[in-house]
Formats: C-alpha cells, sequence, structure tokens
C-alpha cells in the first residue's frame, strides 16, 4: 500500500512538471493486459517521461488521464484527430512521419510536389538547426510559407481530379493516399511547420516513440500482464526510472 502511495505520489508531481512545460511530446501503443487489449499513453517532456495506462485509445481516455485538456503549451504528436482535437494547445506534427509518408507517394507516384515538399520539410528542419536560436526568423518563415503554399497549389493541380459520387450512394468518396495526405498538410499548414517558428517544438516525434519503444520488448519478452494492477505498476515504476536516467542519474542507485 506504502509502495503505491508512493508511486501515486512520484506521477502526481510528475504531471504538473508536464502541464509546466512549453512543449511536450505525446503517443500511445497498445499493451495487452489479461488477454485485452489495452493502451499506454505517454507525455515526454524535458528529462520527464509519464507513462499511463488506459483501456481506451482515443478522447476518452486523454479526457479521463486530464493532462492534454489542461495543457496551454505545445503538443508533438502524428496528427492522430484525437489530439487535434483540443483547441486550449498548440500542434506540432512529426516531421519524420511527414517525410515517410511523402516518401511513399514519391516512390508509388512519382508526384513532384510530394518532392519538392519534401525537400523543403528536410532543408527547413537542417536550417532551422543550425541557428542559435533553433528557429527561423521572421522573414526567413515568411519566404518558407509562400514555399509551401506554392507547392500545395502545384500539387491540386498535379494530383487527378476525384470522381463525383455517384447519385444515391452514401458516404464520401475513397481518396488516395497521395489526396489525403494533401489535404492534410494544406489543412495543417501551421501545425506542420511550428517547429520552424518555436524553438521548443521538435521536428520529429522521435522522443515519445523512444519511450515507449522498451513497453513493446517487455510484451514481446515476457507477454501480457495477467492483472491491471501489475500493468499500471509497471508503468509508474517505468516512469520514475527513464525520468532519472534523462536527468543522468543510475537507474540502480535511483531504486
Amino acid at each position: 500500500m506504502k509502495k503505491e502511495c508512493a508511486q501515486l505520489s512520484t506521477q502526481l508531481r510528475l504531471i504538473e512538471q508536464i502541464l509546466q512545460s512549453r512543449a511536450m511530446n505525446v503517443d500511445e501503443t497498445s499493451l495487452r493486459v489479461d488477454k485485452k487489449n489495452h493502451w499506454i499513453h505517454v507525455y515526454s517532456s524535458g528529462d520527464i517521461t509519464l507513462k499511463i495506462l488506459h483501456q481506451r485509445r482515443g478522447m476518452e481516455a486523454i479526457d479521463e488521464i486530464n493532462i492534454i485538456p489542461r495543457y496551454s503549451g505545445s503538443i508533438i504528436h502524428d496528427c492522430w484527430i484525437s489530439y487535434l482535437s483540443y483547441n486550449n494547445c498548440d500542434h506540432g506534427l512529426c516531421g519524420s512521419y511527414r517525410v515517410r509518408e511523402l516518401t511513399c507517394i514519391i516512390e508509388s507516384n512519382g508526384y513532384s510536389w510530394a518532392s519538392n515538399m519534401k525537400s523543403l520539410l528536410l532543408e527547413t528542419c537542417k536550417k532551422g538547426s543550425k541557428r542559435k536560436k533553433k528557429r527561423l526568423s521572421e522573414k526567413q518563415y515568411a519566404n518558407l510559407q509562400k514555399r509551401y503554399r506554392n507547392i500545395i497549389t502545384r500539387g491540386e493541380k498535379e494530383l487527378p481530379a476525384i470522381p463525383p459520387k455517384p447519385g444515391g450512394k452514401r458516404g464520401k468518396m475513397a481518396k488516395s493516399d497521395a489526396h489525403n495526405l494533401w489535404e492534410r498538410l494544406k489543412d495543417n499548414e501551421s501545425s506542420v511547420l511550428l517547429f520552424a517558428r518555436d524553438s521548443d517544438v521538435s521536428f520529429t516525434n522521435n522522443r515519445a516513440e523512444r519511450d515507449l519503444r522498451m513497453a513493446k520488448v517487455k510484451q514481446k519478452v515476457s507477454g501480457c500482464f495477467r492483472t491491471e494492477t501489475y500493468a499500471k505498476a509497471y508503468c509508474r515504476i517505468s516512469s520514475y526510472l527513464q525520468t532519472m536516467a534523462n536527468k543522468g542519474y543510475n537507474p540502480l542507485i535511483a531504486i
């Protein structure tokens, strides 16, 4: 009982520290518990790593965990619609994920707009990393926006038109992966380019993905957890150990 109280106390302290941060990386991954699918939600900022187990993945879980609904900074994620539903914070979309999607479109369709967009994102990432403030100047950002929008405009002309929906047919017409990616880039311009104007926002969401990696390794090696109590304890202990490791402490000494 005392151990569980100590774990909860540590978790609450980490939550309060994350809420004060300017940016955080978020992600989620599945975990088998008592033969059922659960989800580990990770919140990473600075030297803090926080993992929380929940039976759900979407907005129901996010609301119950109650970190993002109270957060006013910037969250970096993979463009999942549940995250984008929150307007109380800014959104930064993972650049590496966008580059992988663009690479797939280039290899499949050879679209010029996708190749130009991929080059623009990688070039901007490299340019921003070389600047002392790790972000573009106002003039550079304005030029970036202009180039970005030009590529989007040319992409619209390059993509084939979506055929009209046959009369009487319900639902939306299916779109190609290229169309869907183009629309995401068009509708989420400020989020895609947030890394270029906010030095606290990383180009990728690799931090959150790395923090979740050991949970997948554990599941592969050891299988599922038998009870939710032990799975939650694992998340709390893992959060503490990874946070202490991020701070430069030996996890064995931290224990």
